[in-house]
């Protein structure tokens, strides 16, 4: 099916004025035209928060209930022994000034960056080329540890990380259009309500909306107030 008649489709099913409880937003995407691949749930919540205020921008990262669906690759700053920690946990590049003169040359083929603190002075002249692609380990994210192994199996498993925007919108794929809907309303509250419970202090009205679609399908809006008063009660 064409993209355009698929686009149709898909909001013919709904009314893009209307805001949607969660069950029934994902059975109205569920529904959509399906594609030559499984598309994504992506979710994107605007923030009442003001970007430029680093106490206000909103980060982190989380493990979802049931994974991303995703194949993660990580890349693994260490020295022995925790090299050997790091492959034995199934990260997929693992080293130290070898590998920061790869990622120099830009063979940059990974979406998680972890690295032991001693390696820390190494991957520090990386910024540039990490940092924006939102890639530089972070002891905050938990990134930055001796831990590895568990590291490790954490970004393997579905953990991921999220940051608001220069907007202030947070974006995030929560899961495959053949999961489960149960799954994905699982890991869709899940990740709703760490969000709402690292809201910045002072703010009393923090989400502006939150909108639920397929990687190539349209928006809905989300009744988030709906979604707010289940948080709230857990």
């Amino acid at each position: 099916m064409p993209a355009h008649k698929r686009l149709q489709k898909g909001y013919a099913s709904f009314n893009p004025q209307q805001v949607y409880p969660l069950k029934e937003a994902l059975d109205i995407v569920k529904s959509w035209p399906q594609v030559k691949f499984d598309e994504t749930i992506e979710i994107a919540l605007n923030l009442n928060i003001d970007p430029k205020k680093p106490d206000q921008n909103a980060r982190g990262a989380l493990s979802l209930p049931h994974g991303t669906g995703k194949d993660i690759r990580v890349a693994v700053f260490a020295r022995p022994p925790k090299d050997q920690e790091a492959k034995e946990a199934g990260a997929d590049k693992v080293g130290n000034e070898d590998l920061a003169q790869e990622i120099e040359k830009g063979n940059i083929d990974f979406q998680r960056c972890i690295a032991t603190p001693d390696m820390m002075g190494v991957v520090g002249r990386l910024g540039k080329v990490l940092g924006p692609r939102g890639l530089m380990p972070n002891p905050k994210l938990g990134t930055v540890t001796f831990d590895i192994a568990q590291a490790v199996r954490a970004a393997k498993g579905g953990k991921i990380e999220y940051r608001s925007d220069k907007g202030g919108v947070v974006h995030a794929g929560l899961g495959k259009k053949s999961f489960s809907n149960q799954h994905l309303y699982d890991n869709v509250f899940y990740f709703v309500s760490e969000i709402v419970k690292n809201k910045p202090s002072g703010l009393k009205s923090y989400i502006k909306k939150i909108t639920l679609s397929s990687t190539m399908g349209p928006s809905l809006l989300l009744d988030f107030k709906d979604l707010l008063q289940v948080v709230a009660k857990e």
